[in-house]
């Protein structure tokens, strides 16, 4: 089948569903590199509170907290960003996408 603007082949409606699976994927993986950066920076909070105070009574984070809280804020308005961009990809190609997708984000 010839491209109507001139010249090559047209494109197949499969090009079409393996970009959006494409991008779908994409956004599953950039999810979960965000989920497990939060998860590291509380992993990180806990370790440096527990070295400020061996016994557990006093709980002091220094200079430390204050920069993992604005990156805290910054991956939590990312993730919700993205989960809005992915629902809006899989809404648009509902009966196409795997339940899978859904199920890996949901963390």
């Amino acid at each position: 089948m010839q491209n109507p603007e001139g010249g090559g082949i047209a494109k197949q409606p499969d090009d079409r569903n393996d970009a959006h699976r494409s991008v779908v994927s994409d956004l599953v993986s950039l999810i979960e590199r965000v989920q497990a950066s939060r998860r590291l920076i509380e992993q990180a909070i806990a370790r440096e509170a527990s070295l400020s105070s061996p016994d557990g009574d006093i709980i002091v984070l220094d200079d430390v907290t204050p920069p993992f809280v604005k990156a805290t804020a910054a991956l939590n308005a990312c993730d919700t960003n993205l989960a809005i961009a992915l629902r809006a990809l899989l809404d648009s190609k509902a009966p196409e996408h795997h339940p899978s997708d859904h199920a890996r984000i949901s963390a």
